[in-house]
């Protein structure tokens, strides 16, 4: 592992945290490189191999029409998250592409002012590093129960 691994995995994953926290949801997709996967699926679905998911896009295209619909059409209720991230771990490294697993807790906070923990799980990302930085091919959400709340709205 390169001594920066670490350190770009780290500024990626506080990055995609405060993006997401702080309501720049526009910004999300371009966390992602090119062509590229994000999924949240159950820890069971994980564990068993299975490929349905919760939450599924395949494009940077899929991501912005999330946000789009996020924005302009679906109805529900204004949350916002705040992310605890746990240290990643570099799994692998293969010349620019590095994958990593870390652990995460998701609070949310509802307009009322009422918080909760709203999801733990662990993140199984793979990164391209290029030009002193790491963007996500893949991230693949594993939300730790199986019980998901069905105003998933915002990306964890």
């Amino acid at each position: 592992m390169s001594d920066n691994t670490l350190q770009y995995i780290t500024k990626a994953q506080a990055d995609y945290a405060r993006c997401i926290d702080d309501d720049r949801l526009e910004e999300w997709p371009s966390l992602f490189h090119g062509p590229c996967l994000y999924k949240i699926t159950t820890s069971s679905n994980y564990r068993d191999g299975l490929e349905a998911g919760i939450v599924f896009a395949n494009s940077r295209g899929m991501l912005s029409d999330r946000v789009s619909a996020l924005r302009d059409a679906n109805i529900y209720e204004r949350q916002t998250y705040r992310h605890i991230l746990g240290q990643p771990s570099i799994m692998s490294e293969d010349g620019a592409t590095v994958q990593s697993e870390t652990s995460f807790m998701v609070a949310r906070i509802m307009q009322d002012g009422d918080t909760t923990i709203y999801a733990t799980g662990r993140y199984f990302d793979v990164y391209e590093i290029a030009d002193g930085a790491a963007k996500l091919r893949e991230r693949t959400v594993v939300c730790d129960s199986s019980r998901i709340d069905t105003l998933l709205a915002l990306p964890l």
